[in-house]
């Protein structure tokens, strides 16, 4: 990989020459632009406004506008004997726990390659001590043109410099929060948990582009001369109205896109009111419901007993007399 920059990293009195490595790479396709009439390219020719004449790459340099419209020029020897201690260095500040970094403050990401063999030995040292301690380090460099903060950890074996946005250029989420105030009851959370858990984790190595490769299929395709693929038919959303009945819908969907039984999904009981009876949520009965409800079969097999017992009895006793009824009429005859 191509370094985009050389310096130092200054740890304390440790100085370790390094290589600034890109750690991403952009796979989006680019358009150019065109002359819609007859595909013609459209291109951007740079002009000096004094000679009304197109220039090379070569002819241009940078200049700092001032306020009433002076142009400063600013050559790259200017800029590179900046009176700043970070303008070839990337100096560690402080040493703090990765949580303390608001993800918002996260900015471009590279890779820190030690400058040659003399540097092995303290970049290890740097990057075995990070990795112990459970920190990460910040700091401050200077890259394409002005000074900024930056975050040192450990990624596998290397040590990866993550650009950070100053505190002061991170806006603060006022007036973004619904106005009316909402409530969220225990069962919808219940509901959103089970959606989440439903859901579960996945390996990001397993995610991709899918923009960019539909995009790729109507390139191909106009490429061929034919029709471009048409877009797969979606389910309208519309506004919802029962926010439980989405959630439960919202379950059942993951769970058939995993491939798993969809099943019932469980409510949590609801609250009973003094005057309500209690209801059945998910298809369960309540615990009270069902000792209720084992308490009168019980009852009921009870009474069931108690009513065989007395029609054995009751048949028991006809027999017994009807006997003495025919052993009377055998004496008398």
């Amino acid at each position: 990989m191509r370094s985009i920059w050389n310096g130092a990293i200054s740890f304390g009195l440790v100085s370790i020459p390094i290589k600034l490595v890109n750690a991403t790479e952009s796979h989006s396709i680019s358009f150019r632009q065109i002359h819609t009439e007859d595909g013609g390219r459209v291109r951007y020719r740079k002009v000096c406004e004094l000679e009304d004449r197109e220039i090379s790459q070569a002819e241009i340099g940078k200049g700092y506008e001032d306020a009433d419209g002076t142009i400063i020029p600013i050559t790259d020897e200017d800029l590179a004997h900046l009176p700043l201690p970070t303008a070839k260095t990337i100096e560690i500040v402080a040493f703090v726990p990765g949580e303390r970094i608001d993800p918002l403050q996260m900015d471009a990401a590279y890779y820190l390659q030690a400058g040659g063999a003399p540097a092995a030995k303290p970049y290890t040292l740097l990057r075995e001590a990070l990795k112990r301690s459970n920190k990460v380090a910040i700091a401050k460099f200077a890259l394409r043109g002005r000074e900024r903060l930056g975050m040192l950890r450990v990624v596998e074996d290397a040590i990866a410099l993550h650009g950070l946005l100053w505190p002061d250029e991170v806006r603060a989420p006022e007036g973004l929060a619904p106005d009316t105030k909402v409530t969220v009851s225990d069962k919808e959370l219940d509901l959103a948990d089970a959606l989440m858990d439903t859901l579960g984790e996945i390996d990001l190595d397993e995610l991709h582009d899918e923009y960019r490769e539909a995009l790729e299929e109507v390139v191909a395709a106009k490429a061929a001369g034919e029709a471009p693929p048409e877009a797969p038919d979606r389910a309208k959303g519309g506004k919802v109205l029962d926010l439980m009945a989405a959630l439960e819908k919202s379950v059942r969907d993951a769970k058939e896109s995993r491939g798993e039984e969809p099943g019932e999904v469980t409510r949590l009981p609801q609250r009973k009111s003094a005057r309500a009876a209690p209801k059945q949520t998910g298809g369960k009965k309540s615990t009270s419901a069902t000792k209720k409800t084992a308490a009168k079969k019980t009852t009921a097999k009870s009474s069931q007993g108690t009513k065989k017992a007395a029609s054995a009895k009751k048949a028991t006793t006809s027999k017994k007399t009807a006997a003495k009824k025919t052993t009377a009429r055998k004496r008398t005859a």
